[in-house]
C-alpha cells in the first residue's frame, strides 16, 4: 500500500538537528468546537490552547481512527486501524489488553530513538489483572460492580510498561467506570479498597435528572447533566475531583526531573487527561467562573492544564525544541437537547457527536507548536489523523518501524517543515462506536451504513426496497451530510465501498 511507503521513507536529512522533546496532550471527549480558536460562537473560553493554535500549526481536517475512546487511542499509539484487533470489546477498566504482544507503539519507537518515555494519565487500552483466585472470573455481573475477584495488591501485566513507556502513571479506564485506582509502573498505588457509593451519595437532594441519567443504575452515582459516575471499587484514598490535578501534577513532576537529571536525553511524555469526559469536575477555583455552567468550568480547567504545561517548559527554558500536540481522542459527547439548554455547539461545523459515523463523531482540535521548527504558524485544511502521529514521529526522529507495524500511519513532517500545500493521505478511515466504518478520499465520504453508527439518533435503519444502502457525501458541498448522494453517485459508491473493503480486509 502506498500509506505504507508513505510511512516509512525516513532518511538522516529529515531529521532536526537536536531530536526535539515530545508532549502530546490528549483530551477526552472534548470536541473541535469547545476551542474558542476553533468556535467563533463558543460559550466556552480556552486562551491557554488558542495560543498554541496561534503560535504553531492549526489543522482544521484532522480526524481521530474512530468515534470512541478505545479504538481512537489503540490508533494513536500504534499507527493502526482498530478493526486490526482481533478482540473488539473492552469492559470498563477490567478489560484485558488490547494492543499486541511485541507491537510497535510510539513508546517503543520513541525509545529506540534514544528517549525516555512516560505514559501519564488515561489508558482504557486494557490490562492483565491479577486475581484473588485464578479458577474464577474476574467479574461476574458487568451492570452491577460489586466487589470483584482482582488481586489490587499484585502486579499488573501487558501495561504500558510493557510497551515502551520506562514510566507509567495510569487510570485504567474512564472517570466514570470502574476501577478507580491509580497504578505506577504496574501497581495500584493505594490496594485498600471500598465501594464508591461508600464514599458518594448516590443522589443530592437538589439532583435533577435529565437525558444522560439512562447511563446510570440505582447504585450509581448521579448528581445532574453531566456529573455522574459508575458504582464500582475504588481506592479508598481515591476522589474523582482531584484525579486530573494528580495526573497533571505526575506529568509535570516528569518534565521537571527531565530536564533536571538528564538535560541531554529528549523525553516523550503522552498525557491523556481524563477531562471534559464525565464527570465533569473542575476544581474549585474553576467552579462558577464561566457562562455555560459545569461543562464550561470544567473547560476552563483543562484550558489551565495547558497553561501549566506551558510555563513549566518556559521555566525549564526547553520550551524552544519541545514539540506540543494538543488534540481530543474523539468529538464531543454533547447532544441535540444540549445544543438548545447550554446555546454551544462542541462540534461546531459537523453533524453528530461521539459514537457517530458523522463528523461530529471524529472530527477534533488538533495543533502543534514547535518553536524550533515552526517559525510562521499557519492554519492547515489537508486531512490528517491522530493515527498519524506515529510515523511523524518516525520520520522526526529518523527511527525507521518494522514494515508490519504502523501499516495505516502517514507522516506529516512536511507540513511542520512549512509545506501545507501538498496532501498527507488519499484516503482516511472512521469507525463508529457501532462498529460500523466510513472511508473519506477527497471530497468524498462513504459510510456502510444508514443513520450515525453511534449515539444521535437514529443509530441505524434498516434500508427500504429501492432505498440507498449506505450514505455518500460531497463534503466540499455539503459539510454537515445532509444530503446522501448514495443513489445518485453509483460509481463513487462502487470505488470508495471497493477501497475500504481492499483496506480493511488486507489485514
Amino acid at each position: 500500500m502506498c500509506c505504507i511507503l508513505a510511512t516509512h521513507l525516513t532518511t538522516a536529512c529529515c531529521q532536526v538537528a537536536q531530536k526535539p522533546n515530545v508532549i502530546i496532550i490528549l483530551a477526552d471527549d472534548m470536541g473541535y468546537g469547545d476551542v474558542s480558536f476553533c468556535n467563533p460562537t463558543a460559550r466556552t473560553h480556552t486562551p491557554n490552547i488558542d495560543e498554541i493554535a496561534r503560535e504553531g500549526i492549526s489543522f482544521t481536517d484532522a480526524h481521530t481512527a474512530g468515534a470512541l475512546c478505545i479504538p481512537s487511542r489503540y490508533g494513536l499509539l500504534t499507527g493502526r486501524y482498530f478493526f486490526r484487533v482481533p478482540r473488539q470489546r473492552i469492559y470498563w477498566g477490567y478489560g484485558a489488553p488490547l494492543i499486541e504482544e511485541g507491537g510497535e507503539t510510539i513508546g517503543s519507537m520513541m525509545q529506540k530513538a534514544g528517549y525516555t518515555t512516560a505514559c501519564i494519565g488515561k489508558w482504557h487500552l486494557g490490562l492483565d489483572w491479577p486475581l484473588k483466585n485464578p479458577d474464577k472470573p474476574q467479574i461476574t455481573e458487568w451492570r452491577k460492580l460489586g466487589p470483584t475477584n482482582t488481586d489490587f495488591s499484585g502486579v499488573i501485566g501487558r501495561g504500558p510498561n510493557t510497551l515502551g513507556f520506562d514510566y507509567s502513571f495510569i487510570m485504567p479506564a474512564s472517570l466514570d467506570m470502574p476501577p478507580y485506582v491509580f497504578v505506577k509502573n504496574d501497581r495500584v498505588v493505594d490496594p485498600v479498597i471500598r465501594q464508591v457509593n461508600e464514599i458518594y451519595p448516590e443522589r443530592r437532594p437538589d439532583t435533577k435528572m435529565v437525558w444522560d441519567q439512562k447511563y446510570v443504575g440505582d447504585e450509581d452515582i448521579y448528581w445532574g447533566r453531566g456529573i455522574w459516575w459508575r458504582n464500582g471499587e475504588i481506592s479508598a484514598s481515591f476522589r474523582v475531583e482531584d484525579c486530573l490535578d494528580i495526573l497533571v501534577n505526575e506529568g509535570i513532576s516528569f518534565i521537571k526531573q527531565q530536564a533536571n537529571e538528564n538535560p541531554d536525553k529528549p523525553f516523550l511524555l503522552y498525557l491523556p487527561l481524563t477531562g471534559p469526559h464525565t464527570p465533569w469536575v473542575p476544581g474549585e477555583e474553576f467552579k462558577g467562573s464561566t457562562a455555560l455552567g459545569t461543562y464550561g468550568d470544567f473547560i476552563a480547567h483543562i484550558d489551565d492544564v495547558i497553561h501549566r504545561i506551558v510555563k513549566t517548559l518556559k521555566s525549564l527554558n526547553i520550551e524552544e525544541n519541545t514539540m506540543l500536540i494538543f488534540t481530543s481522542d474523539n468529538g464531543g459527547h454533547w447532544s441535540e437537547e444540549d445544543k438548545l439548554t447550554y446555546a454551544h455547539q462542541s462540534n461546531y461545523g459537523a453533524r453528530g457527536q461521539k459514537g457517530d459515523i458523522w463528523d461530529g463523531g471524529h472530527h477534533v482540535p488538533f495543533f502543534v507548536k514547535w518553536p524550533a521548527m515552526i517559525k510562521d504558524p499557519v492554519t492547515c485544511h489537508q486531512t490528517i489523523g491522530l493515527i498519524d502521529i506515529i510515523a511523524t514521529l518516525s520520520e522526526v526522529t529518523g527511527q525507521q518501524i518494522q514494515d508490519t507495524y504502523a501499516e495505516d500511519s502517514y507522516s506529516f513532517y512536511k507540513i511542520l517543515k512549512g509545506n501545507t500545500g501538498e496532501p498527507v493521505r488519499d484516503q482516511i478511515i472512521y469507525l463508529s462506536g457501532a462498529g460500523k466504518l466510513s472511508i473519506k478520499a477527497g471530497e468524498w465520504k462513504y459510510i456502510d451504513c444508514l443513520g450515525s453508527g453511534g449515539f444521535s439518533e437514529p443509530a441505524l435503519l434498516d434500508p427500504v426496497p429501492g432505498g440507498p444502502l449506505g450514505q455518500l457525501y460531497n463534503l466540499q458541498q455539503d459539510p454537515h451530510e445532509q444530503n446522501n448522494l448514495y443513489l445518485e453517485e453509483p460509481e463513487i459508491v462502487r470505488h470508495l465501498s471497493g477501497l475500504l473493503n481492499n483496506i480493511v480486509f488486507e489485514k
